[in-house]
This record gives structure tokens, sequence and C-alpha cells, in this order.
């Protein structure tokens, strides 16, 4: 409904088109001649204009107060998750670091470690980790992140947190949803919501943490809600709803980032996905001890198609004292622990752990997606072409750690993506995997 002012000014411009259109008929100059129908032009469009922006106030009258509440919910979200400085470093990728002292960091926010501070390193590591391999051809990123070029480290006391900002969250679903993975199975679900797997696993016994390395690639991600990653889960429960994991690696997520660098992440949950656990430092959860690494910082260099491959070794383990679960990344660098008390079944042991990749297909065009696993090459290509896991170990009760036995591989879109398994003296249990996601086959 047009408001009294633009009604009268519909009105007014009506009456003066009648008056031009009447002088014009009178009148034998031709001068005169085009002035109603501009005139007419005029008034229409003074109208259409007239009409929009009383369409746009009635619209806005509403969206501020929206908009307000949710600004407010995204500022004192961010207020919650980052804390502090003492200092902050600014990273090539456009990444803030803050330097947080440690026992100011979002775990701490817990109300069973409120009040706490980080735990001294375990006495013992598992036993029998192997040496890495001599192959002139692989280099060991070991801390290296894009963010430390500069130079610039934490000090003693503090922890590196990744600044999480606006547009981060707002690019998520809602604050609740953000940092969150959306539910879904972890494999032998075939159906489970876009998610696509090529995974080695074993099961069957009880397991006490896993070890590998990974060479870590640049998959590119064709849909701004869409991730790639290549990750050890260890795993717990059943398939339903008290699924508990506990989950590192690397990962490439515009959403959660907003770029398409490969990036070292962290993930925990104990019930499927569904209201506990978040990726890296996003929640109060995983207590981190290392003041070196950013958990969710991008990862330098990368492996290249044919060329030269750069790797991470990544081993997750129970620590037989506390019960605690501790995060190795590198050669011996302690990350931190998520704290036994945040499982069910993992305050025990795991029953299954896996290795591999994963993506999400969300079909946003009608079809499969382009999205890449690993290199986004197959498996067949092998090395410096496909992506690897090569060391492949799981610790036991013993707190040793054992080269896998009874390995079980599912690939449960094939077509897409692969993966085959081997073993030799240098690389133990190996794996390559991965795909290009769309092609002839796969649709």
């Amino acid at each position: 409904m047009l408001s009294l002012d633009n009604t009268t000014k519909f009105r007014y411009c009506f009456l003066n088109t009648n008056a031009t259109m009447t002088s014009s008929s009178s009148s034998s100059s031709p001068s005169y001649s085009k002035s109603p129908i501009i005139f007419s032009f005029v008034c229409i469009l003074i109208l259409f204009v007239t009409v929009a922006d009383s369409v746009l106030i009635n619209e806005t009258r509403f969206r501020p107060i929206e908009e307000l509440k949710k600004f407010k919910k995204v500022r004192d979200y961010l207020k919650t998750i980052n804390k502090p400085a003492l200092k902050t470093i600014q990273s090539p990728d456009g990444d803030l670091i803050d330097c947080v002292p440690s026992h100011l960091q979002p775990a701490f926010d817990h109300p069973k470690l409120r009040g706490q501070r980080p735990l001294e390193p375990p006495s013992e590591r598992p036993k029998g980790s192997n040496a890495n391999t001599s192959i002139d051809e692989i280099e060991h990123l070991e801390t290296i992140q894009l963010w430390a070029e500069s130079n610039q480290f934490c000090s003693e006391g503090t922890i590196p947190i990744r600044r999480t900002t606006e547009k981060d969250v707002l690019r998520a679903n809602s604050v609740k949803r953000f940092g969150r993975k959306i539910r879904r199975g972890v494999r032998r679900d075939t159906s489970s919501g876009g998610h696509e797997h090529a995974v080695a696993f074993v099961n069957g016994d009880q397991y006490y943490g896993a070890k590998a390395s990974m060479n870590v690639w640049t998959p590119a991600v064709t849909d701004p809600y869409e991730f790639s990653l290549s990750q050890l889960w260890v795993i717990s429960g059943s398939f339903g709803n008290d699924l508990n994991t506990i989950e590192a690696g690397w990962q490439v997520s515009p959403e959660l980032y907003g770029d398409g660098y490969p990036r070292f992440f962290t993930y925990w949950t104990t019930d499927a996905y569904q209201a506990t656990g978040c990726y890296n430092l996003l929640c109060s959860g995983f207590v981190q001890t290392n003041s070196r690494i950013a958990i969710g910082a991008a990862i330098s260099p990368r492996s290249s198609y044919n060329g030269k491959q750069f790797d991470i070794s990544i081993m997750i383990w129970k620590d037989p004292k506390h019960g605690h679960w501790w995060l190795q990344f590198g050669s011996g660098v302690l990350i931190g622990y998520w704290p036994s008390f945040l499982f069910s079944h993992l305050q025990k042991e795991a029953s299954m752990v896996q290795f591999g990749g994963e993506i999400v297909n969300s079909r946003s065009r009608g079809y499969h997606t382009s999205t890449q696993m690993g290199s986004g090459h197959f498996a067949g290509e092998g090395f410096g072409k496909a992506s690897y896991f090569r060391n492949l170990q799981v610790v036991d009760w013993d707190n040793s750690l054992l080269p896998l036995t009874n390995l079980h591989l599912l690939a449960d879109h094939p077509n897409c993506y692969d993966i085959k398994a081997g073993k030799n003296n240098v690389w133990g249990n190996y794996i390559y995997y991965g795909g290009p996601g769309r092609n002839a086959r796969c649709q």
C-alpha cells in the first residue's frame, strides 16, 4: 500500500501530466510535442522509486532488531572464546595468533577445570615408535606453520590461539553450530548426510592410541559448505547417539576458516556430534600445553604432484597413569590433552582406530561435488601423486606401539575416492587413498 505522501505525489504527477498534454495539444509549437511523454515517464519513474522505497522501509522496520540480536549473540560468543592476549602475531595468510596465558585458555571455562592449570606432560610415552623414513623425497613439517614464518613466537606459559572473527562465526548457520561438525556416521554408513570416506580401520580389540604420518596437500573444495580432511580417529561406543571420538589431522574448510589452506586441526565428541565437542579450541575441552603450535593454523609447505612430499606425524594415546588422551605432533612435540572426564566410553579404551580421508558432498548443483580428497588423485597413482598414510600403528594395553593386524579398507564411493593398502620394511603398514570427486564414473 502506498503511503499518503506517495499517493499525493502520484496524484500531483497525474494531474500535471494531463495539464501538460492539454497545453501541448492546443499549442502549434513542435518543441512541446514530446513533453507529455517525457513527463509521463518521469512520473512513472518517481512512482516506482517511491513504491520501492516504501517497501524497503516496511521491510527494514523489523530486520534491524533481528540483526542486532544476531550480532549481539556473535559478539557475546567472541568475548567468551577470544581470551585476553599478552601478544598478537600477524600471520601471512591474514590470521591473528593471540598468545594467551595457558590457564586462561577456553578449556578452563569447563566447570570441572575452572581455576586449574595445565597438567605436566606424562612421564612415559608409548614404547616402540618407528624412526622416520629416510626416503629423500619426504620432508617433515615438524613445527612449520605459516604464522611462524614471521619468526615471532609465544613465550613459555602462553599458548598460541587463532583468533576467531565475526566473519568466521557469520559463515556458520548459527552461533550454536559454529565450530561443530554436522552430525553423521563415522563409517559403514553410505547414506551419511553427504559425508564420504576412504579409510583403513582396525577393530575387535582394545586400543589405547594410534600413530601415523600423512602427507599434506591443498585439495580443491568446490562449495563453501563442504570440506576435505585427512585424519586419524580414535573411536569407542556404538554408531548411535553415544559415539565417542578423538580426531586429529589436517583439513581444508572454507566455512570454518574462510580460505583454502590446509590446517592442522583436532576434534572430539562424546554424543555422535550432537551437542558435545568442537574443532580445535572453539569450546571448553582440549587443554593445550604447547607454546609453538597453533591448532587451526595453516600448514606450510605442502606436497606437490610429482614433486616434493611433505608430511606430518600425529600420535594420540591414553596416559596409563592419569587416563587422559594426549596429542603429539611431529617428532615428540606434545600439543596437549583431552581430559578423560569429557568422555563416556573413551574413559576406558577405544574399540576402533581409523586412518584416512573424508569429504562432504553437498550436491548443491544437483550432482556429485568436484571436491577433492587428499591430492585429488586415486590411490593407484602411488607415491608423489596420491595421498598416503605411512607407519600406521596402534597403542596396546602395555603402552607399546604395535603394527596393525587385521586391517580393513572402506571406500563408500570408490568411483569418486578409493583406497589401497600395503606393507614394507620402511613404511610398515601404509595406505594410499583419495580421488577427484566428480568424474565420468562419479556422478
